[in-house]
């Protein structure tokens, strides 16, 4: 066996955890662009969702308003930008999806929240 393998660690092991977040959140973003889509797609949703460069953003009229959802890699998080805070989430293995952490809340249920909030401010 090779001494050297045993004391240097591989140096893919962090590349492999950055490419493991980017396939995960790529994942649950998509599944959250398909469920607003869906959403949107009803008249009185109130709000409209696209997609730029792997960032989701939704966009109300009325009143008016925007969220921002965007994976940030560096530091192995989802980050929402909705009602004048910012919402950082966390992978939870153990439920297999991004979290927030206070709440608990998962990604798609924290949305519907949050646009509910906003439609009813």
């Amino acid at each position: 066996m090779d001494r050297t393998a045993q004391r240097w660690p591989c140096y893919t092991e962090a590349m492999l955890d950055e490419l493991e977040f980017r396939r995960l959140a790529e994942t649950a973003l998509d599944a959250l662009k398909q469920h607003l889509i869906t959403r949107e797609e009803d008249d009185d949703a109130g709000f409209e969702v696209e997609e730029q460069n792997g960032v989701l953003n939704v966009t109300f009229e009325e009143p008016a308003g925007k969220f921002v959802i965007t994976p940030n890699t560096p530091v192995r998080q989802i980050w929402i930008s909705a009602l004048s805070t910012s919402f950082k989430l966390d992978w939870d293995p153990a439920g297999s999806a991004f979290i927030l952490p206070r709440t608990a809340e998962q990604l798609t249920p924290l949305i519907d929240r949050l646009i509910q909030e906003h439609l009813t401010a």
